[in-house]
């Protein structure tokens, strides 16, 4: 069929009204509302995890309550190192009034026992969390720097330097608590409740 016959078929069909006769109308999509109130971002890892509470308030700011690394001693077993990551998460949910828990995700890594590792410390950060009844979000490193940054591929420096502009706390080269900062940005600007 040439162009113009479809042009003339087309014209026929919005003669006839076909333009109105169209479909069901698209459904209004309705979000929830933002995400305002305290929320725990931790950067897990087995011997270096980051911690960092934020308020995210009525008028849209967001500022850090306070920020940690919690640096483990490599002769620590990998048990007393998972309980101590726990010890901090109750830490943090016992001295502020958090709403929610967002944790880093595990990167790709070609090594089984790596990702074991790096697991077990999520799963040590995410249970003491569950256990206190708090709702418990995960975000992928990329969606992490895309949402704070701008770019999946931003280096831990700008991912710092975006947190200062954005927070006012200068985290210097303690990137583990920028990047925990980080993913609680993230869960503050891109939450939204169930709509009602």
């Amino acid at each position: 069929m040439s162009g113009k016959t479809s042009r003339k078929l087309w014209a026929k069909h919005i003669a006839r009204g076909g333009a109105a006769q169209a479909g069901p109308k698209s459904p209004t999509v309705s979000l929830g509302a933002p995400f305002r109130g305290r929320v725990l971002g931790i950067d897990p890892s087995l011997r270096g995890s980051g911690f960092a509470v934020l308020d995210h308030g009525a008028d849209g700011c967001a500022r850090i309550l306070e920020a940690a690394t919690l640096r483990l001693n490599p002769k620590l077993s990998m048990a007393e190192c998972l309980g101590a990551i726990g010890n901090q998460v109750d830490d943090f949910l016992n001295q502020h009034s958090v709403d929610h828990v967002a944790v880093e995700q595990t990167i790709y890594v070609q090594n089984f026992q790596t990702a074991q590792i790096l697991g077990a410390a999520r799963g040590a950060a995410i249970g003491t969390a569950a256990m206190q009844g708090l709702p418990v979000f995960e975000y992928a490193p990329l969606r992490v720097k895309q949402a704070v940054v701008g770019m999946g591929r931003a280096s831990k420096e700008q991912v710092a330097r975006t947190v200062q502009n954005l927070t006012g706390t200068n985290f210097e080269l303690r990137f583990d608590e920028s990047d925990a900062a980080a993913v609680a940005l993230c869960h503050a600007f891109t939450w939204r409740s169930e709509p009602a």
